[in-house]
């Protein structure tokens, strides 16, 4: 009888979508937390880290007003009153390393701070990590010109509200596994804060699950190409990790599934979850790791193998991006306040916090997914065992056609076993667990297997 109620319970929550594809319905827990995020405490934070003149990562890290230093205290006592708001459950700290010279950008050695908030997972037996970063260092047209006014509100100041906006939020719930909130340093210089907290990651054998960099998110119009656009948000995602081994370019190469890496179904993933839950929506899934020839922090965290995504505004306007603020034939340059959409970066910010939380409070991956491949069908059977920690509700079978750039149905079972009346010659599949309350867990592709 339990079964039954479940396979009517999932049958219920389903529902189509004009492009086909399928999805459940929302969580009144996650709509509240989507619904909290205030398009005025965007704002204020924006114009808060505006107002240290400049968070270039060499400036000043003495004055209490002004400069990188001030800057870095002031989101960490941010972050302390959450942390008290949590009753202490969110972990503040400092990521601070020494950064050697590297004769470019750095010219001596000097101590870097990423500012780091953690919040412990309530499932002991679960070790996801699931991090969201934006990055707090400023620059204008000069690269190493420490003194200027470089506001830097849209780049990344818009990032790094978003990230604490979510951190007041969702540190005051519940979730299964750790989130952790990250204001990154040094990315302007070459992303050293952010690779430094990477190889910390790989080395200390955290299980990072997903890394979402939200970098220049602020904006919805763009000058150069006269679009003004505040519905759609790009997400970019590498196909192939460059950490995969000489084994698992073989089996890729085998099974064709060159579009299916950890951070390629991570973007589907949050497309999905995100134009769930957030209203004039549209995730644009962009098959690059970034933008083209450019980099972010997310990139340290692909280069040590985790699923990593940069999440970034569709149409940039390079006319606020790194430049002097001064007015041209009529024409102010410069990434100051003004020019922020914070209604943009209000939705920006819940898409982020709504696929967090829906991940947060899901169950683990299945373990061990593959396709039967011991005699020759043009029916597809796939088995798998249950995930570690809490047991699911049950499982969704993913199936797409090979064209197609996202999921586009969804098979709910009880079982750890499927077996599907379409080719897998034709199609590609994906499992994943589910919850009670309709909460995914990331999708696994299975590897051939007998």
């Amino acid at each position: 009888m339990r079964y039954l109620n479940l396979l009517a319970l999932f049958s219920c929550l389903f529902f189509m979508r004009a492009n086909g594809q399928q999805t459940v319905a929302r969580d009144p827990n996650i709509s509240a937390m989507v619904n909290e995020v205030a398009s005025a405490n965007l704002e204020q934070a924006i114009k808060k880290l505006v107002s240290f003149q400049t968070r270039h990562t060499l400036s000043d890290t003495t004055s209490k007003t002004t400069g990188i230093g001030a800057a870095r205290n002031w989101i960490k006592s941010e972050f302390e009153k959450y942390g008290a708001a949590s009753n202490g459950r969110l972990q503040v700290s400092f990521d601070a390393f020494v950064q050697a010279a590297d004769g470019r950008r750095i010219k001596e050695p000097v101590v870097l701070k990423n500012v780091v908030a953690i919040l412990p997972g309530i499932d002991p037996t679960d070790k996801r990590m699931l991090m969201v970063s934006g990055h707090y260092d400023s620059r204008v047209t000069d690269v190493m010109n420490v003194k200027d006014f470089a506001p830097g509100a849209n780049d990344d100041a818009s990032g790094v509200a978003a990230v604490m906006e979510m951190c007041r939020i969702m540190s005051k719930q519940k979730f299964n596994c750790t989130l952790v909130f990250v204001a990154m340093v040094g990315e302007e210089q070459g992303l050293y804060g952010a690779a430094n907290l990477a190889k910390r990651a790989k080395e200390e054998g955290w299980n990072v699950h997903l890394l979402m960099n939200n970098d220049i998110v602020g904006n919805s119009y763009g000058m150069e190409t006269d679009l003004k656009d505040n519905k759609s948000v790009r997400v970019f995602s590498e196909g192939v990790s460059v950490a995969e081994t000489k084994e698992q370019a073989a089996a890729r190469i085998s099974a064709g599934t060159d579009n299916d890496g950890k951070a390629r179904q991570a973007a589907r993933y949050i497309k999905e979850v995100a134009e769930r839950y957030v209203d004039q929506l549209d995730v644009k899934l962009i098959y690059r790791r970034d933008r083209y020839l450019r980099g972010g922090d997310h990139t340290p965290f692909s280069q040590q193998g985790f699923a990593a995504v940069r999440i970034t505004e569709m149409n940039e306007d390079f006319n606020r991006q790194h430049q002097d603020i001064r007015t041209e034939n009529g024409f102010k340059y410069g990434d100051l306040p003004e020019y922020v959409d914070y209604n943009y970066l209000q939705k920006v910010t819940r898409m982020n916090l709504s696929v967090m939380a829906n991940l947060g409070l899901s169950v683990q991956e299945p373990e061990n997914v593959v396709v039967l491949t011991s005699g020759l069908t043009n029916r597809t059977a796939l088995k798998w065992e249950a995930p570690k920690g809490k047991a699911p509700a049950g499982y969704y079978v993913l199936m797409r056609e090979t064209t197609s750039p996202f999921w586009e149905r969804k098979f709910f079972v009880k079982t750890t076993s499927a077996d599907l009346a379409y080719s897998k010659d034709n199609y590609f599949f994906g499992v994943q667990a589910v919850d009670e309350n309709g909460h995914e867990s990331l999708v696994v592709v299975p590897r051939a297997g007998r």
